[in-house]
């Protein structure tokens, strides 16, 4: 079976008569000093907690060795090197690494390793959840920390040993394409097309209330979209444990949250003649502004998570983006021009009144 990431295989033989694993996992050396490993987690496909075999040169003799090792919550935070023991909550029978090629064999970039391993199995457990990694160094019987990019984090699935059934990160993409697509124009596009509507059409007369239904209806479908792609980002971060995309992810909880509190401002809306109407504004204006900004710089950021800079989904939003600023810019140079036109006329016409009010006084006297 071919792993989904880092080019890495894996090939078994399942005895269901003892629940016997005899396994094979292919994978290749990133560095003449680095590692290469794969492991069994007992409860989740994830790093941590996963008990693993790990297959790097001897430091002093530079032959290939393969240790075992359990990646507790302290390596992930790097607190103290980690240290081979022996593997507990799995039955290891037997284990051994050669390089492909035989001996003469040597370790370089590129050169493949097999890591084979014989487990015992509970009798009722035919699905285990895989890890696999490498590494560009060894700290003495240390390795250090794997490269961090996107496929590196996803470097587990889950496997039902009977049928050969994975579920790789590819059966979650459609998940991601929905979760992306609705927070775009959500997030990205109809809010900030609610305050353009609310910015510039509120002064046309000729609208009369209607700018208000547009900005409104605008702004709660963008809030209600948004919210569903919200939900559908955290339920992908239950389903890839493994991946953690912190600052996306309290980029879109704060979001939420100011997108809450602007909903229920509404209930709260106080008349136009009451005192506290200028508060309310203000803040309307201020949560506004901020959770549009930050919807839109999620949205980046979530382009980013998924390396997808140089996509053609992102050079769409990007169009979209600028034209929407185009507007803007228009709108608002409309604005103002029609702002000086008015004082204009309104200065006009109080020297207007100011000369009549003059010539009235000097022929009455």
């Amino acid at each position: 079976m071919t792993l989904p990431t880092q080019q890495a295989s894996l090939a078994w033989t399942y005895h269901t008569h003892n629940a016997t694993l005899d396994v094979v996992f292919f994978g290749s050396f990133i560095s003449p000093s680095g590692w290469v490993g794969w492991g069994i987690n007992p409860t989740s496909a994830e790093m941590t907690g996963t008990r693993s075999l790990i297959a790097f040169p001897d430091p002093n003799s530079g032959q290939l060795v393969l240790l075992p090792y359990i990646l507790d919550p302290t390596v992930k935070l790097q607190k103290s090197p980690l240290l081979s023991r022996p593997l507990d909550h799995i039955h290891l029978l037997s284990s051994s690494a050669t390089m492909y090629g035989g001996k003469l064999a040597t370790i370089h970039d590129g050169a493949e390793v097999e890591i084979f391993a014989s487990i015992k199995l509970s009798s009722n457990k035919s699905k285990i959840h895989i890890v696999w990694n490498r590494g560009v160094y060894v700290q003495g019987y240390s390795p250090t920390i794997h490269p961090t990019t996107v496929n590196d984090l996803s470097s587990a699935t889950t496997i039902d040993l009977l049928s050969g059934v994975a579920r790789h990160e590819n059966d979650l993409k459609s998940l991601k394409i929905i979760h992306g697509v609705m927070n775009a124009i959500s997030w990205g596009v109809m809010l900030p097309i609610g305050i353009v509507t609310s910015r510039y059409l509120r002064h046309i007369e000729a609208l009369g209330p209607t700018w208000f239904y547009v900005h409104a209806g605008m702004q709660l479908s963008g809030f209600f979209i948004g919210s569903i792609g919200f939900a559908i980002g955290m339920r992908l971060g239950e389903l890839s444990p493994g991946k953690v995309y912190g600052l996306h992810r309290k980029l879109g909880i704060i979001a939420v949250c100011l997108g809450s509190l602007q909903t229920l401002a509404l209930l709260f809306r106080p008349k136009t003649t009451n005192k506290y109407r200028k508060y309310w504004k203000s803040y309307h204006h201020f949560v506004g502004y901020a959770c549009v900004v930050i919807g839109v710089i999620n949205v980046f950021q979530g382009f980013e998570a998924i390396e997808a800079n140089r996509s053609y989904a992102k050079l769409a939003y990007c169009l979209c983006l600028s034209s929407l600023i185009g507007v803007c810019i228009a709108l608002e140079v409309n604005s103002w021009v029609i702002f000086c036109r008015k004082a204009e006329e309104e200065k006009l016409r109080r020297d207007g009144v100011i000369a009549g009010s003059e010539k009235a006084s000097g022929s009455f006297n």
